[in-house]
């Protein structure tokens, strides 16, 4: 017996039914990598929109996000994407900061949400009524889309910074603890977007500390 599938749009269609109108989803991308920034989107779409192809950004090609999008940007009633710094998530660390941005990409709206879908992130600082759903971004339409818009958007980001800095490969891994990163990073040590509380990012901090004392 096959998996049922799973209809994208149930969570939006149950609370446009209910009355409400212009349902946020919120998620962000750039948890796990070892450099560069977190990205985080809040994204609504028309009530009844049904976008063809929308999924979880981890499901779909980089060429098939690419193209959704350019949909998403241009259809949604409204958005926001915003930046938390790798100095950011060393300071606050990775929860903190992914709490910051959310919060932040929804104040950033123009447009008031009558309901937050959340992908997995509790907000009980919110004050406008919302929902976390675990694995909401390969559950709901609007969470989905928010995904899709911080990871076109922070792919785009370590395009530039692979220009920026070459020796590391960031336009193939986009600071993923690749094989070819962690070569780059024992070869060259860690760049200015790297993030220092992540290991093995970490050890070559503490290899400084330690070499700085010595010196002393």
């Amino acid at each position: 017996m096959k998996d049922q599938k799973i209809d994208l749009y149930e969570y939006e269609e149950e609370l446009y039914d209910s009355g409400l109108q212009y349902i946020c989803g919120v998620d962000e991308a750039g948890r796990g990598p070892l450099a560069g920034p977190l990205v985080v989107a809040a994204c609504i779409l028309p009530p009844f929109l049904r976008i063809e192809g929308i999924n979880d950004s981890k499901k779909l090609s980089a060429k098939k996000r690419e193209e959704l999008y350019k949909i998403i940007i241009k259809e949604a009633v409204d958005y926001k994407i915003v930046f938390i710094s790798e100095k950011e998530i060393d300071t606050l660390n990775i929860y903190q900061a992914t709490k910051k941005g959310m919060l932040k990409a929804i104040a950033g709206l123009n447009q008031q949400p009558d309901h937050i879908l959340i992908d997995a992130m509790p907000l009980s600082e919110l004050k406008i009524s919302h929902t976390s759903i675990i694995g909401g971004d390969a559950r709901c339409a609007s969470v989905a889309a928010a995904s899709i818009l911080a990871k076109v958007t922070r792919d785009h980001y370590m395009e530039k910074m692979d220009v920026k800095y070459p020796n590391y490969g960031f336009k193939r891994h986009k600071g993923y603890g690749t094989k070819m990163h962690m070569e780059a990073l024992e070869k060259y040590g860690p760049c200015p977007i790297h993030r220092k509380t992540y290991f093995p990012v970490s050890k070559y901090y503490s290899k400084q500390i330690s070499f700085e004392l010595e010196e002393q």
